[in-house]
């Protein structure tokens, strides 16, 4: 799993142009293939949602629209007012397609 916070300085690290990048030090951290990255419906920020599959995720049964697998991975998370209700993610379990539900 990518850590968050910088491994030179440990001040936390924010998604950026693929990369986590170390607001303190600059040191940066290639994420390709290891996280999905989306852009949050307000202000436009980017935000690391499911980085991988990992045995510690909770599980839910939803059919994924991709391959039509019974089960995937899912947090939940606040990406936009704090009035407005939080957003789930989910990751299929078998074809790791990762997609939403507002």
């Amino acid at each position: 799993m990518i850590s968050l916070f910088c491994p030179e300085c440990g001040s936390m690290m924010f998604p950026k142009d693929g990369k986590y990048k170390c607001a303190s030090c600059g040191h940066e951290e290639d994420v390709s293939g290891k996280a999905q990255v989306y852009k949050t419906d307000s202000q436009n920020k980017e935000m690391t949602i499911i980085s991988e599959n990992d045995a510690t995720l909770p599980k839910t049964r939803i059919t994924c629209p991709e391959c039509g697998h019974t089960e995937a991975y899912y947090v939940i998370r606040q990406t936009r007012a704090a009035d407005e209700p939080e957003t789930m993610f989910y990751r299929c379990c078998k074809c790791n397609h990762t997609w939403r539900q507002n």
